[in-house]
């Protein structure tokens, strides 16, 4: 940009801005907000003024934002050639390269911040770095230390060996190490989960309990201490699930760890922010990565992500061809839907009432998270269940009844009545769940007391009636009649015999 101004000799004098003005420009971009004309000034800023290191690290810091680490590592490191005293250079140094997974570096300049500045502004966010970096500490062995290098060869050997299901040999291996070097932690951590695949849940998490209580905030022994508690559906899943939230870590094998964690255990969203943040940033991900990124992605309503990463997780392993989290369903789900909000299904899956768990059971079989939850070892204890409960399970896996068996027979009529009511919104919402709930009550009564269900139409057609006007609702019966494509004589007959089986069930 150039402006002309006529001195007081009448010539014209080009005003050609200088960096502190592009600088003064940035500020007051970045004042209101405008991020993207605040990044292009301090870059005309650098070029006009490349030895300002105050100009320098402003730029730095807005390319740190924007997650052009390199960049702003290069621009700030320039900035601290300039000037090595200015401490707010070292910490964002300190920042920029724990993002980029360089902890050395960080660490170190971490430490000259907090030596140089020990009252600085940034002096407790440079602690948390240096404090990071040192915790967990194969990050920081040099190359010559070629016996912690052995350690953690061996400690991969053991991990191989978990993933080919050789626990025990696992098992054998990661006690020698703990034995040789006590303070080895992610020894620990593995040999936790290798006890816990074997079923020995309390060795699993007295181990865990005894990283967590030498290293605080250990991230590995929080996430799989998450994993055994939804697994176990232990309450206090939820106080790790909060701690975790609260951590950001820099490194990639971090942020995978916590996003695989937080999709295994439900939490959707917390696990696609991390695990997108990673792919945003060039990481070129395993088959587990692919898995945990498409789950998320699509619980999360982003579906070109979901198909996206699926794509890239057949490209590693064409056996998942066909697994699609949504290969069972016409379309993504509504974000209405009762039958995809995991938290609502598994409530009611572990409800003590047995006409909510056959409604769960019923939304199971509609639900975006059925593969997951019939999965889960404790959400679904076949053993336990009713003769209804395990006929209405069986429905929702696809089995086929005998309808040549009268009970068998009636149960499909009460089904082919169910999805009819589904039908009408084909979804169960907040409004219409409480219908869905009295009609599992009722159906459960009317199949136990020998009720035939001859005819699914009317007897949707009736219930709905029933539920409607029990509601004050302004309804008719021809209305519903209509709506079923039965007759309104034949809709009053029905009506009177779910009546008759509700007064029974009051009495």
């Amino acid at each position: 940009m150039e402006k002309k101004r006529k001195n007081g000799k009448g010539n014209v004098v080009s005003f050609i801005p200088t960096g502190d003005y592009y600088f003064k420009k940035a500020l007051t971009a970045l004042n209101r907000g405008q991020f993207d004309r605040a990044l292009k000034y301090l870059r005309r800023a650098a070029e006009l003024s490349p030895e300002d290191p105050l100009i320098l690290m402003q730029y730095g810091v807005v390319l740190l934002e924007i997650e052009d680490f390199e960049g702003a590592a290069d621009i700030l490191q320039t900035a601290h050639e300039l000037d090595p005293t200015e401490t707010d250079i070292l910490y964002f140094l300190a920042e920029t390269f724990a993002h980029m997974g360089r902890f050395l570096e960080a660490r170190d300049f971490a430490k000259q911040y907090t030596e140089q500045d020990i009252n600085g502004e940034y002096a407790e966010e440079s602690f948390e770095i240096i404090d990071f970096a040192e915790q967990e500490e194969w990050h920081l062995f040099k190359e010559e230390e070629t016996g912690d290098t052995e350690m953690y060869r061996r400690q991969e050997q053991a991990r191989r060996r978990m993933e080919q299901g050789n626990f025990e040999e696992a098992i054998k291996l990661l006690e020698e190490l703990i034995d040789e070097k006590p303070d080895f932690f992610a020894a620990y951590n593995n040999l936790s989960l290798a006890y816990f695949y074997i079923g020995e849940a309390e060795d699993a998490k007295a181990l865990l309990y005894s990283v967590l209580r030498q290293n605080t905030g250990n991230l590995h022994a929080l996430c799989n201490l998450a994993v055994i508690y939804y697994y176990e559906k232990n309450p206090e899943l939820e106080d790790v699930l909060a701690l975790l939230k609260k951590i950001k870590p820099y490194v990639f094998e971090h942020r995978y760890k916590l996003g695989a964690t937080f999709a295994l255990v439900g939490e959707h969203n917390e696990a696609f922010n991390w695990l997108r943040s990673l792919q945003k940033r060039g990481f070129e991900g395993d088959p587990g990565f692919y898995f945990w990124l498409s789950n998320a992605a699509y619980h999360s309503g982003q579906p070109a992500v979901a198909k996206e990463a699926w794509r890239q997780l057949v490209l590693m392993d064409v056996t998942k061809e066909g697994s699609e989290p949504w290969a069972d369903q016409e379309e993504m789900p509504h974000a209405d839907a009762l039958e995809h909000d995991r938290q609502f299904l598994i409530e009611q899956l572990d409800h003590p009432l047995p006409d909510r768990r056959l409604f769960g059971l019923f939304l199971l079989g509609k639900s975006s998270h059925r593969q997951e939850i019939i999965s889960h070892p404790k959400w679904l204890q076949t053993d336990q269940l009713s003769v209804m409960e395990t006929y209405i399970l069986g429905y929702s896996l696809g089995h086929q009844f005998n309808e040549e068996n009268a009970a068998e027979k009636a149960f499909v009529r009460f089904m082919d009545a169910t999805e009819l009511l589904y039908g009408t919104d084909d979804m169960v919402t907040e409004d219409n769940a409480g219908m869905f709930r009295l009609w599992f009550s009722f159906g459960d009564r009317a199949l136990s007391m020998g009720y035939h269900f001859r005819n699914p139409a009317a007897i949707a057609a009736a219930f709905k009636f029933l539920y409607e006007s029990s509601r004050g609702d302004s309804v008719t019966k021809k209305e519903f009649a209509a709506c079923y494509g039965v007759g309104v004589p034949t809709l009053t007959k029905y009506a009177e015999e779910i009546f008759r089986f509700i007064q029974i069930a009051g009495n």
